[in-house]
């Protein structure tokens, strides 16, 4: 079972950016390849390294307003939120250990 849950323009504010620890925030799209592929890759990590990060999933075409706002362009976009701030942004698809090589230091705590 997956550790990742979804999040909506609703309760991004408290669930990511009101988060005690640091957050991905998978921004994705059902119709992006890129993002269906990376998908089992962070489900991966989320499982892996859920004491250090949590990871969140935000469907851009029903949640505009929060892509927009982080200026969301680009699918899959990755940001990491720490405190409420941007700290980490990866763009595309890459494979598990480029993502743990960009997370390294977030999930070094």
């Amino acid at each position: 079972m997956s550790t990742i849950r979804n999040v909506t323009d609703a309760d991004f504010a408290e669930t990511v950016l009101g988060a005690d620890g640091p957050v991905l925030v998978d921004f994705w799209a059902p119709w992006c390849g890129p993002c269906l592929q990376v998908a089992p890759v962070l489900e991966q990590i989320a499982d892996e390294h859920a004491d250090r990060l949590t990871v969140v999933k935000l469907n851009v075409d029903e949640n505009p307003v929060t892509a927009a706002a982080y200026r969301v362009t680009g699918m899959p976009t990755l940001n990491v939120y720490v405190g409420g701030e941007v700290v980490r942004q990866i763009r595309g698809a890459k494979p598990k250990p480029a993502l743990l090589r960009d997370l390294a230091d977030i999930l070094a705590g």
